[in-house]
């Protein structure tokens, strides 16, 4: 059985004020309306839903059933387009852990300064998400990845604790942490060629590998060791003097960080963050 909305709206109103005057109010309505409303809800189901009494009204058994349920759907109806409302101002990252956890993270309460009617949500995984309002952020292979969907070209060097001048080290190892992607299509980290770009032989180093940059990047903050990492996730760190480049030239990578579909992308609060991380990323 169809009923109209409006009439419902009229009754609850009513209903929950005790007042078809207060109720006319609340609607932006006419006592004469809120009241032509009940009328017809009381006529379509043969019912009273309220005894009028002299300046009052007060509800029946039935009217009193119909006002409870009625109130509950309503507040439903209100929690979900709150919901929908706060959905709408949140925008969802999907990301590596290592750029989550090195660069987006620290550097959100930048953007929320920027724009703080906006949310931002940060996972990690490697799944692509094509919901609405979300964005993926990925690491991948320049040379399989279209121009405009690179917001950040790679390029490597060696980070410690402290400097060091590897041409004129002594003879013992140095232990230098690497990154062994889990998705094997990825370009390795440049290693070698950046050992031979800076004229450094491979046999001063001892070379141990995690799947993760995060990982080796700990062990280079906790005094363990280099991590030959990216200048991405590492420029945080040396502003903050936690961390020291070694005097080596950087090499740049066949790697790159990218947005998918980056181009199709037409919502404003999106190009407004994608604008401030690529300025974030390339400063």
């Amino acid at each position: 059985m169809q009923v109209s909305l409006p009439a419902l709206k009229a009754f609850e109103s009513a209903a929950r004020l005790g007042s078809f005057k207060l109720a006319a109010e609340e609607l932006a309505l006419t006592p004469t309306a809120i009241s032509h409303h009940i009328a017809n809800l009381e006529a379509r189901f043969n019912v009273d839903l309220f005894h009028r009494e002299v300046r009052k009204i007060v509800l029946t058994e039935v009217g009193e059933r119909l006002a409870k349920q009625i109130s509950a759907g309503f507040r439903t109806i209100e929690d979900a387009v709150d919901e929908l409302g706060r959905v709408s101002h949140a925008i969802r990252i999907s990301t590596t852990s290592s750029l989550a956890a090195l660069v987006l993270i620290p550097a959100l309460h930048e953007f929320s300064e920027h724009r703080p009617e906006l949310s931002v949500e940060v996972s990690t995984g490697e799944a692509l998400d094509n919901q609405l309002y979300h964005l993926s952020i990925r690491l991948g292979n320049i040379a399989a990845v279209p121009a405009s969907e690179i917001i950040r070209y790679e390029t490597f060097n060696l980070y410690g604790r402290q400097q060091i001048d590897l041409l004129n080290a002594n003879d013992a190892p140095l232990v230098v942490f690497t990154t062994a992607w889990k998705n094997k299509a990825l370009a390795a980290p440049p290693l070698e060629q950046w050992c031979r770009q800076n004229g450094i032989a491979l046999s001063k180093i001892v070379v141990k590998s995690f799947d993760q940059e995060l990982f080796g990047i700990q062990e280079a903050l906790a005094g363990n060791g280099w991590v030959f990492a990216s200048s991405t996730l590492m420029n945080r760190l040396l502003k903050q003097q936690q961390i020291q480049q070694c005097q080596t030239q950087s090499i740049q990578s066949d790697l790159c960080y990218y947005i998918p579909n980056k181009e199709n992308i037409h919502h404003q609060k999106m190009n407004d963050f994608i604008a401030w991380l690529m300025q974030k990323l390339n400063q």
